[in-house]
């Protein structure tokens, strides 16, 4: 009696431990998480931000240049419609460029993302706080409510799937 009721435990144990899952349900890729310091940023208009406004809320974050070449523009298209696709529940996700240089924005070209967070990087400190394999302009990141850097999709990301990420996301979390 005591073996019927053990070897079931003892064997979902073993199997785990010798023969882990192979593949995980994100597709972006889990990152150690890492809050964000509660830095005081300048936004591209001249004001002030800081990264605790975004408590709260789900941030896609990209790091890129001031020129935002073809590359730059198909990150913002990408998280725009990864947050719209979001439907009743976009207004819990937030955009974020975080911008490396100090060099002008060409406005014309980021008129059609409006509603994101143009932020000037603030030196390399601050971009320490998101790992990257490569360079950080490569990646689009994601933060949590709490203000942690959670998940690093990689070049070229698949919208779809990042879509599908963020659904799952924002349906178990209770914050945020």
């Amino acid at each position: 009696m005591l073996a019927l009721t053990v070897a079931p435990v003892a064997g979902s144990y073993l199997v785990y431990q010798f023969w882990p899952p192979e593949q995980t349900v994100n597709y972006g890729e889990l990152i150690d998480a890492r809050r964000l310091p509660d830095a005081t940023l300048a936004m591209a208009d001249g004001g002030e931000f800081r990264v605790s406004a975004w408590r709260g809320k789900w941030v896609l974050l990209m790091i890129d240049s001031a020129a935002c070449d073809a590359y730059c523009g198909k990150k913002l298209y990408f998280m725009r419609q990864v947050r719209l696709a979001q439907g009743k529940e976009m207004d819990r996700v937030e955009r974020a460029f975080l911008i490396t240089d100090k060099w002008p924005i060409a406005a014309e070209k980021l008129a059609p993302y409006g509603g994101t967070w143009l932020l000037r990087a603030g030196g390399m400190e601050f971009l320490e706080n998101f790992p990257a394999a490569g360079p950080r302009a490569a990646h689009i990141y994601l933060v949590d409510p709490l203000g942690n850097v959670i998940l690093r999709y990689p070049r070229d990301p698949d919208p779809r799937r990042m879509i599908k990420d963020l659904q799952r996301l924002l349906k178990v979390s209770r914050i945020g």
